[in-house]
């Protein structure tokens, strides 16, 4: 399946965003993977207004339920761990507001990843539950929001 699937995301310019521009691939922590494909995008946008970023990443968002959906459907797995554009999307979300420089970069991206694969209450419930697309983005939207609160909290009470 491993060589068929490769050749389906090369194949199809969705499919190909959908699995992180190959990332998802990954044998190894694909969605750790696609995680960092998200640090370069991050940097195309970091230097936007907060509402410029917001729309950006609303925009990222609303396509990658439609990406997702349509990427689950093609290859028949329901949130298959290649398919990244969700944990993109999800650190978008981390780092939105986030303060400036590698440090905040590495603080958020273990959150993330914390929050992505614990999957504390609702996320578990939801990304058990809700289908297509938008169950695949759900659950990483949720890890995104939690990571951000969290890193907001290191960052304003000073504790890094």
């Amino acid at each position: 399946m491993q060589k068929d699937l490769v050749r389906k995301v090369f194949s199809h310019p969705i499919y190909l965003i959908a699995f992180g521009f190959g990332a998802g691939l990954s044998p190894f922590a694909p969605g750790t993977c696609g995680t960092l494909v998200a640090i370069p995008l991050y940097y195309l946008i970091h230097s936007l207004s907060l509402i410029h970023y917001g729309l950006v990443l609303l925009v990222a968002i609303l396509l990658g339920i439609w990406i997702c959906d349509v990427t689950e459907r093609g290859i028949g797995v329901h949130d298959y761990s290649g398919i990244v554009w969700d944990e993109i999307c999800g650190f978008g979300l981390t780092l939105f507001a986030a303060p400036k420089g590698w440090l905040w970069i590495a603080i958020g991206f273990v959150l993330f990843r914390l929050f992505d694969i614990v999957k504390p209450w609702p996320i578990a419930m939801i990304d058990r539950k809700m289908p297509g697309g938008l169950g695949v983005m759900v659950d990483d939207l949720m890890a995104g929001v939690y990571a951000w609160i969290v890193l907001q909290l290191i960052y304003h009470f000073h504790l890094f």
